[in-house]
């Protein structure tokens, strides 16, 4: 399961982390994570898919602010790299980003981002919006949208209002339950070939 990070970065081999298996950086000079944000939001994914491989892809360096052009080669190198589910925990509200957005967009792996925004508004994006009523183990979907958890991963001895939260997380939480619900279809699909397999004595 190769799941993308499009986001601030990941401090590899953090905690909650783990090791990374790869990383692009298209803002700044490396792929540190010097906010914390894509750290906390790889961790969120992580505990949900633990034997996943997390792809460090890096648009933001010192704030979290990036042009549509970084975005858009973000997607591209995420097309490119065939990644089986793309995070992306921010987008655009610029109408005039659409047509750009939809032609980057990997058409082999599903895109998870913030509904109400571009690109979580275009067609066949899994688009997510906050509810604080829901369980971090659980999610919901009305309306075409799905509800998730906007908290990440607890952090002992502090509240969870004290940490970083928001619509971000709720993107992160749905991207877990995505990658496990392709993971179980794909286990499952494997399993009915090796039976059919097994029927025909090959």
């Amino acid at each position: 399961m190769r799941i993308a990070v499009i986001d601030s970065g990941i401090c590899d081999g953090h905690p909650h982390v783990g090791a990374v298996a790869g990383s692009v950086s298209f803002a700044g000079e490396d792929a540190v994570d010097r906010l914390g944000h894509g750290t906390a939001i790889a961790a969120a994914i992580r505990e949900k898919v633990p034997s996943a491989d997390l792809f460090v892809v890096k648009v933001f360096d010192r704030r979290l602010s990036a042009t549509i052009d970084l975005l858009v080669r973000a997607l591209l190198w995420c097309r490119q790299e065939r990644m089986d589910v793309v995070n992306l925990s921010l987008g655009t509200a610029n109408p005039q980003h659409r047509a750009a957005l939809e032609e980057a967009l990997p058409g082999n792996g599903f895109v998870v981002s913030a509904a109400g925004m571009l690109p979580g508004s275009i067609e066949g994006v899994v688009a997510v919006d906050a509810d604080e009523t829901c369980a971090r183990d659980r999610f919901r979907h009305r309306d075409g949208v799905f509800l998730a958890s906007p908290y990440p991963r607890p952090i002992p001895g502090v509240p969870p209002e004290r940490n970083l939260h928001g619509v971000s997380f709720a993107v992160a939480n749905m991207t877990g339950f995505v990658a496990l619900a392709l993971h179980d279809r794909r286990r499952e699909e494997l399993w009915n070939v090796l039976r059919e397999r097994a029927e025909q004595g090959l």
